[in-house]
Protein backbone atom coordinates (compact mmCIF):
# COMPACT_ATOMS: atom_id res chain seq x y z
CA UNK A 1 0.00 0.00 0.00
CA UNK A 2 1.02 3.54 -0.82
CA UNK A 3 0.84 5.75 2.27
CA UNK A 4 0.47 9.50 2.37
CA UNK A 5 4.27 9.57 2.31
CA UNK A 6 4.90 7.78 -1.19
CA UNK A 7 6.34 4.67 0.47
CA UNK A 8 4.89 1.37 -0.12
CA UNK A 9 5.27 -2.00 1.20
CA UNK A 10 7.66 -4.15 -0.23
CA UNK A 11 6.68 -7.99 -1.50
CA UNK A 12 4.63 -6.91 -4.42
CA UNK A 13 5.36 -8.74 -7.92
CA UNK A 14 5.24 -6.80 -10.74
CA UNK A 15 1.90 -6.36 -12.51
CA UNK A 16 0.60 -6.96 -15.76
CA UNK A 17 -0.44 -4.30 -18.18
CA UNK A 18 -3.06 -2.69 -16.85
CA UNK A 19 -6.43 -1.66 -18.94
CA UNK A 20 -6.48 1.43 -17.82
CA UNK A 21 -3.12 4.09 -16.97
CA UNK A 22 -3.03 7.94 -15.91
CA UNK A 23 0.60 8.95 -15.63
CA UNK A 24 1.50 11.68 -14.45
CA UNK A 25 -1.91 13.72 -15.23
CA UNK A 26 -2.21 17.47 -14.86
CA UNK A 27 -5.85 18.95 -15.68
CA UNK A 28 -6.55 22.44 -15.14
CA UNK A 29 -10.17 24.12 -15.61
CA UNK A 30 -8.79 27.50 -17.06
CA UNK A 31 -6.32 28.60 -14.11
CA UNK A 32 -7.15 26.29 -11.39
CA UNK A 33 -5.20 23.07 -11.38
CA UNK A 34 -7.36 20.44 -10.62
CA UNK A 35 -5.92 17.20 -10.78
CA UNK A 36 -2.02 17.38 -9.59
CA UNK A 37 0.32 14.72 -11.06
CA UNK A 38 -2.63 11.88 -10.97
CA UNK A 39 -1.41 8.19 -11.48
CA UNK A 40 -3.89 5.27 -11.50
CA UNK A 41 -4.71 2.08 -12.47
CA UNK A 42 -6.93 -0.06 -13.79
CA UNK A 43 -6.78 -4.27 -14.49
CA UNK A 44 -8.58 -6.00 -16.83
CA UNK A 45 -11.27 -7.29 -15.00
CA UNK A 46 -10.76 -5.46 -11.68
CA UNK A 47 -12.77 -2.55 -9.79
CA UNK A 48 -10.99 -0.24 -8.43
CA UNK A 49 -13.04 2.55 -6.68
CA UNK A 50 -11.56 6.31 -6.38
CA UNK A 51 -12.50 7.82 -3.48
CA UNK A 52 -12.87 11.35 -2.24
CA UNK A 53 -15.24 14.77 -0.65
CA UNK A 54 -16.15 17.06 -2.36
CA UNK A 55 -14.52 18.95 -4.79
CA UNK A 56 -11.28 16.60 -4.43
CA UNK A 57 -10.94 15.94 -8.54
CA UNK A 58 -13.29 12.76 -8.68
CA UNK A 59 -15.33 13.63 -11.38
CA UNK A 60 -12.46 15.23 -13.18
CA UNK A 61 -10.38 12.28 -13.32
CA UNK A 62 -13.76 10.30 -15.09
CA UNK A 63 -13.89 13.23 -17.44
CA UNK A 64 -10.47 13.17 -17.80
CA UNK A 65 -10.30 9.28 -18.80
CA UNK A 66 -13.26 9.88 -20.95
CA UNK A 67 -11.75 12.91 -22.91
CA UNK A 68 -13.95 15.23 -21.82
CA UNK A 69 -11.26 17.37 -20.60
CA UNK A 70 -7.26 17.04 -21.47
CA UNK A 71 -5.13 16.62 -19.40
CA UNK A 72 -2.65 19.40 -19.95
CA UNK A 73 0.87 17.55 -18.89
CA UNK A 74 0.66 13.63 -18.60
CA UNK A 75 -0.97 10.71 -20.51
CA UNK A 76 -3.95 8.80 -20.53
CA UNK A 77 -3.46 4.74 -21.87
CA UNK A 78 -6.07 2.47 -22.40
CA UNK A 79 -5.28 -0.97 -23.43
CA UNK A 80 -1.71 -0.05 -24.33
CA UNK A 81 -2.68 3.02 -26.51
CA UNK A 82 -1.88 6.10 -25.98
CA UNK A 83 -5.44 8.08 -25.79
CA UNK A 84 -4.42 11.56 -24.73
CA UNK A 85 -5.48 12.88 -27.68
CA UNK A 86 -8.37 11.16 -28.93
CA UNK A 87 -12.11 12.24 -28.78
CA UNK A 88 -14.47 10.81 -26.36
CA UNK A 89 -16.48 8.68 -29.21
CA UNK A 90 -13.05 7.17 -29.64
CA UNK A 91 -12.53 5.85 -25.99
CA UNK A 92 -16.50 4.58 -25.75
CA UNK A 93 -15.87 2.78 -29.64
CA UNK A 94 -12.86 0.80 -27.76
CA UNK A 95 -14.56 -0.26 -25.14
CA UNK A 96 -15.82 2.31 -22.68
CA UNK A 97 -19.20 2.94 -21.07
CA UNK A 98 -20.09 5.36 -18.24
CA UNK A 99 -22.96 5.36 -15.58
CA UNK A 100 -23.35 9.05 -15.03
CA UNK A 101 -23.98 10.73 -11.30
CA UNK A 102 -27.80 10.84 -10.96
CA UNK A 103 -28.22 8.39 -13.96
CA UNK A 104 -29.00 10.59 -16.57
CA UNK A 105 -31.81 8.32 -17.97
CA UNK A 106 -34.33 9.39 -20.75
CA UNK A 107 -37.40 9.76 -19.01
CA UNK A 108 -39.75 9.81 -21.51
CA UNK A 109 -38.51 6.71 -22.90
CA UNK A 110 -39.50 3.22 -21.87
CA UNK A 111 -36.93 0.93 -20.57
CA UNK A 112 -36.08 -0.85 -23.29
CA UNK A 113 -35.90 2.15 -25.33
CA UNK A 114 -33.01 3.04 -23.04
CA UNK A 115 -31.37 -0.06 -23.32
CA UNK A 116 -31.50 0.23 -27.07
CA UNK A 117 -29.51 3.27 -27.03
CA UNK A 118 -26.89 2.31 -24.90
CA UNK A 119 -26.11 -0.27 -27.80
CA UNK A 120 -26.50 2.30 -30.32
CA UNK A 121 -22.96 1.63 -31.59
CA UNK A 122 -24.16 -2.05 -32.15
CA UNK A 123 -27.13 -1.55 -34.07
CA UNK A 124 -29.26 -1.25 -31.29
CA UNK A 125 -28.33 -4.65 -29.95
CA UNK A 126 -28.12 -8.28 -30.06
CA UNK A 127 -30.41 -11.01 -28.62
CA UNK A 128 -27.59 -12.25 -26.61
CA UNK A 129 -27.13 -8.74 -25.10
CA UNK A 130 -30.40 -8.42 -23.67
CA UNK A 131 -30.56 -11.83 -22.43
CA UNK A 132 -27.25 -11.02 -20.76
CA UNK A 133 -29.27 -7.61 -18.82
CA UNK A 134 -32.26 -9.76 -18.29
CA UNK A 135 -30.15 -11.88 -16.44
CA UNK A 136 -28.18 -9.77 -14.01
CA UNK A 137 -31.46 -7.65 -13.73
CA UNK A 138 -34.66 -10.05 -14.48
CA UNK A 139 -36.45 -6.47 -13.33
CA UNK A 140 -35.88 -4.84 -16.40
CA UNK A 141 -37.21 -7.63 -18.54
CA UNK A 142 -40.63 -7.21 -16.88
CA UNK A 143 -40.60 -3.29 -16.55
CA UNK A 144 -39.49 -3.11 -20.33
CA UNK A 145 -42.01 -1.26 -21.55
CA UNK A 146 -42.27 1.31 -18.43
CA UNK A 147 -41.24 4.87 -18.91
CA UNK A 148 -37.80 5.41 -17.06
CA UNK A 149 -39.09 8.38 -15.43
CA UNK A 150 -41.39 6.59 -13.65
CA UNK A 151 -39.74 4.28 -11.91
CA UNK A 152 -37.74 4.48 -8.68
CA UNK A 153 -33.99 5.52 -7.79
CA UNK A 154 -32.73 1.82 -7.37
CA UNK A 155 -34.71 0.74 -10.43
CA UNK A 156 -33.15 3.93 -12.26
CA UNK A 157 -29.76 2.57 -11.61
CA UNK A 158 -30.57 -1.07 -12.68
CA UNK A 159 -31.68 1.32 -16.27
CA UNK A 160 -28.34 3.01 -16.19
CA UNK A 161 -26.12 0.20 -15.57
CA UNK A 162 -28.38 -2.00 -18.24
CA UNK A 163 -27.61 0.48 -20.66
CA UNK A 164 -24.19 0.86 -20.13
CA UNK A 165 -23.56 -2.86 -19.89
CA UNK A 166 -25.65 -2.73 -23.55
CA UNK A 167 -22.45 -0.77 -24.82
CA UNK A 168 -20.41 -3.67 -24.20
CA UNK A 169 -17.39 -2.05 -21.89
CA UNK A 170 -14.42 -3.74 -21.26
CA UNK A 171 -14.33 -0.67 -18.82
CA UNK A 172 -17.25 0.71 -16.81
CA UNK A 173 -16.60 4.13 -15.09
CA UNK A 174 -19.38 5.24 -12.21
CA UNK A 175 -19.83 8.70 -11.08
CA UNK A 176 -21.54 8.65 -7.28
CA UNK A 177 -23.92 5.73 -7.55
CA UNK A 178 -24.55 5.87 -4.08
CA UNK A 179 -25.97 9.34 -4.42
CA UNK A 180 -29.59 10.15 -3.87
CA UNK A 181 -30.16 6.56 -3.07
CA UNK A 182 -31.59 5.72 1.01
CA UNK A 183 -29.39 3.75 2.53
CA UNK A 184 -31.40 0.58 2.19
CA UNK A 185 -31.12 1.19 -1.46
CA UNK A 186 -27.07 2.36 -1.57
CA UNK A 187 -26.33 -1.52 0.04
CA UNK A 188 -28.58 -3.33 -3.20
CA UNK A 189 -27.12 -1.24 -5.35
CA UNK A 190 -23.58 -1.89 -4.39
CA UNK A 191 -24.97 -5.68 -4.26
CA UNK A 192 -25.24 -4.97 -8.36
CA UNK A 193 -22.02 -3.08 -9.00
CA UNK A 194 -20.24 -6.72 -6.97
CA UNK A 195 -22.13 -8.53 -9.81
CA UNK A 196 -21.93 -6.91 -12.72
CA UNK A 197 -17.92 -7.01 -11.58
CA UNK A 198 -17.98 -10.49 -11.49
CA UNK A 199 -19.27 -10.79 -14.67
CA UNK A 200 -16.22 -10.07 -15.77
CA UNK A 201 -16.42 -5.83 -16.11
CA UNK A 202 -13.47 -4.08 -15.12
CA UNK A 203 -14.62 -0.82 -13.09
CA UNK A 204 -13.48 2.55 -11.59
CA UNK A 205 -16.04 3.30 -9.20
CA UNK A 206 -16.10 6.95 -8.63
CA UNK A 207 -17.69 7.27 -4.64
CA UNK A 208 -17.65 9.59 -1.51
CA UNK A 209 -19.12 6.42 0.33
CA UNK A 210 -15.81 4.68 1.39
CA UNK A 211 -16.86 1.85 3.60
CA UNK A 212 -19.17 0.23 1.03
CA UNK A 213 -17.23 0.75 -1.86
CA UNK A 214 -14.08 -0.81 -0.16
CA UNK A 215 -16.05 -3.65 0.87
CA UNK A 216 -16.85 -4.71 -3.04
CA UNK A 217 -13.76 -3.39 -3.92
CA UNK A 218 -10.19 -5.07 -5.10
CA UNK A 219 -8.35 -1.58 -4.76
CA UNK A 220 -8.51 1.91 -3.53
CA UNK A 221 -7.36 5.19 -4.61
CA UNK A 222 -7.85 8.75 -2.22
CA UNK A 223 -7.82 12.17 -4.01
CA UNK A 224 -7.63 15.38 -1.67
CA UNK A 225 -7.85 18.67 -3.33
CA UNK A 226 -6.44 16.87 -6.93
CA UNK A 227 -3.66 14.93 -5.17
CA UNK A 228 -3.61 10.95 -4.80
CA UNK A 229 -2.78 10.29 -0.88
CA UNK A 230 -3.16 7.24 -0.62
CA UNK A 231 -3.48 3.56 -2.27
CA UNK A 232 -3.86 0.17 -2.23
CA UNK A 233 -5.84 -3.08 -1.74
CA UNK A 234 -9.12 -2.07 -0.66
CA UNK A 235 -8.90 -4.52 2.54
CA UNK A 236 -5.59 -2.76 3.79
CA UNK A 237 -7.31 0.86 2.94
CA UNK A 238 -10.37 0.03 4.93
CA UNK A 239 -7.94 -0.40 8.24
CA UNK A 240 -5.27 2.81 7.47
CA UNK A 241 -5.85 5.19 10.11
CA UNK A 242 -6.22 8.18 8.33
CA UNK A 243 -8.35 6.65 6.33
CA UNK A 244 -10.89 5.52 9.08
CA UNK A 245 -10.95 8.83 10.61
CA UNK A 246 -11.40 10.81 7.28
CA UNK A 247 -13.97 8.91 5.19
CA UNK A 248 -14.86 5.67 7.92
CA UNK A 249 -16.19 7.45 10.74
CA UNK A 250 -13.77 5.18 13.11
Amino acid sequence: MTDVDGEQDAGNGAAPEPLLRLDAVDTFYGPIHILQGLNLEVGAGELVCLLGGNASGKSTTLKTVLGIVRPRNGSVSFEGEDITSRSTSYRIGKGMAIVPENRRLFGPMTVLENLEMGAYLHGGGAKEDFDRVYTLFPLLHERRKQLAGTMSGGEQQMVAMGRALMAKPKLLLMDEPSMGLAPILVERSFEIIKQVHESGVAMLVVEQNANVSLSIADRGYVLSTGRLVLEGPAAELREHEDLRKAYLGR
